[in-house]
């Protein structure tokens, strides 16, 4: 999807991006705050205007994905069934101008061309117990890790909600660097100690097999701690050097593949420490950020009129447009999800009109199950009567406009990337209040992982030298 680059806009161009994103989502924040299960009971059709209804109404799935989000297929001239109205087609173009884009800035060959679970570009001992997606991210990242920190003289990486220690494991024992693991399960720990010894002994057979190929750096394991990180308070053992030796001292760059919620923001915080030299941090579930305290961060987005983001337009800030695109163009039945949920709530509120949007969990293939059968096994799930009487003239009218549920759907997906975009923004613009130098990069393939913006920041410029984080090794 196209959008403007974040790299390399000037301080008053973030300002002025910030400045438009803030006024966009005021103005149609009736869709990007809606819950798309109120669509009957709240009458969301109703609350856009008649020529978008017109223009919206009866288009299929594909066509959403080509004529609304933008994803024609290669080569595609997206065609109008009718005339749009401008309003309707300067929202597309504004949400398209104003969202970072999230397409990374160099061509590169499919890791999973051979093998869709097992990249390439990892060898087998590094791939073990690793999904894809994984892969490509803790390959991503621990190669801009490793450049990094080869560009800012750091002496050691600290991987903040290091989880399992996938991306530890590769960026010690894979990249040669001196990691540092930081996390607050202890079972995830254990289970990362576990791993490490794994990998050690595969590696030494694998040495054994080859005895010809030379290790090119020296091989640490993971250092792994134990500890819950405060959002609002620095953790001394974050900052402390894992060479404790008197003549050290230590410069340490901080990283967080899709650090959650307030994660993300506590590498932020403790990046003006004096031990810290650079970060990467890839942040992911916005909706968990504190309020007040995790957003807004910058004085500047948090002086702008209408900065304000609730929940809701935190959380669908975090969904994956490109694969919901995907799911349009294939117009598979698996759609028509959010038309029976919103249909089982007008259901639940008849009967108990106080019990509103409850979670509905565990109902497996909701596409092969008649809508009155689904809003019964609904109903047992939130503690009502299943057999309850049904109006089936009125489910039936409810799953007629699916259609229209996921025309809507769309319009708040095509906002949600600016969203994301002002959370992004004010972390940018809060590292250059307090002196120090920001980038956000592309780095991961949007169709394997939609959070895939990392904030690169440092504290001197690195000039020239910048471009080398966003290529590709061979």
């Amino acid at each position: 999807m196209p959008g403007v680059s974040a790299r390399g806009l000037s301080l008053e161009q973030r300002r002025q991006l910030a400045v438009n994103l803030t006024r966009v989502l005021a103005r149609y924040r009736s869709i990007v705050d809606a819950y798309i299960i109120e669509f009957f009971t709240d009458n969301l059709w109703g609350t856009l205007p008649c020529s978008w209804q017109e223009a919206l109404d009866g288009l299929n799935p594909p066509q959403l994905a080509t004529q609304l989000l933008g994803m024609p297929g290669e080569g595609e001239v997206v065609r109008y069934r009718s005339v749009w109205p401008l309003s309707l087609l300067a929202l597309k173009s504004t949400a398209c101008a104003l969202a970072f884009t999230r397409t990374p800035g160099f061509q590169t060959p499919s890791e999973f061309l051979e093998n869709p679970s097992q990249s390439s570009r990892l060898t087998a001992p590094f791939r073990k117990h690793v999904r894809p997606k994984k892969q490509h991210e803790i390959r991503r990242l621990g190669e801009l890790v490793k450049k990094l920190s080869d560009l800012t003289g750091c002496t050691q990486v600290v991987d903040i909600g290091s989880g399992q220690g996938h991306l530890s494991r590769f960026m010690s024992l894979g990249l040669g660097l001196l990691v540092k693991s930081i996390e607050g399960d202890q079972r995830l720990v254990q289970r990362a100690q576990r791993l490490d010894q794994e990998l050690l002994q595969a590696l030494e057979k694998e040495e054994k097999r080859h005895p010809q190929v030379v290790q090119a750096s020296p091989r640490y394991s993971p250092h792994h701690v134990v500890r819950w990180v405060e959002p609002m308070a620095l953790c001394e053992e974050l900052l402390l050097p894992l060479d404790t030796s008197p003549q050290s001292r230590a410069r340490l760059l901080l990283t967080g593949l899709h650090a959650c919620g307030d994660l993300s923001v506590t590498l932020l915080r403790h990046f003006s420490c004096p031990q810290v030299v650079a970060l990467a941090s890839v942040g992911c579930c916005y909706m968990k950020l504190s309020d007040p305290g995790g957003y807004p961060l910058s004085q500047w987005v948090a002086g702008l009129p209408g900065h304000e983001l609730p929940y809701r337009l935190r959380e669908g800030a975090c969904h994956a447009l490109e694969e919901y695109a995907e799911r349009l163009q294939k117009s598979g039945p698996g759609l028509r999800t959010h038309c029976y949920r919103a249909a089982l709530e007008t259901v639940i509120r008849g009967a108990q009109p106080e019990l509103r949007r409850p979670g509905v969990q565990g109902i497996p293939r909701i596409h092969e199950l008649k809508i009155e059968e689904y809003v019964r096994r609904g109903l047992r799930r939130v503690g009502l009567d299943p057999q309850l009487p049904l109006n089936l003239a009125a489910l039936q009218a409810h799953q007629a406009q699916e259609n229209r549920v996921v025309a809507f759907f769309s319009l708040a997906l095509l906002l949600a990337p600016l969203v994301e975009t002002l959370i992004l923004l004010d972390r940018l613009l809060y590292v250059q209040e307090q002196g120090f130098y920001a980038e956000l990069l592309p780095i991961f393939s949007p169709a394997l992982s939609p959070r895939n913006l990392v904030l690169v920041a440092t504290k001197r410029p690195l000039g020239e030298a910048f471009s080398l984080l966003e290529m590709e090794d061979s």
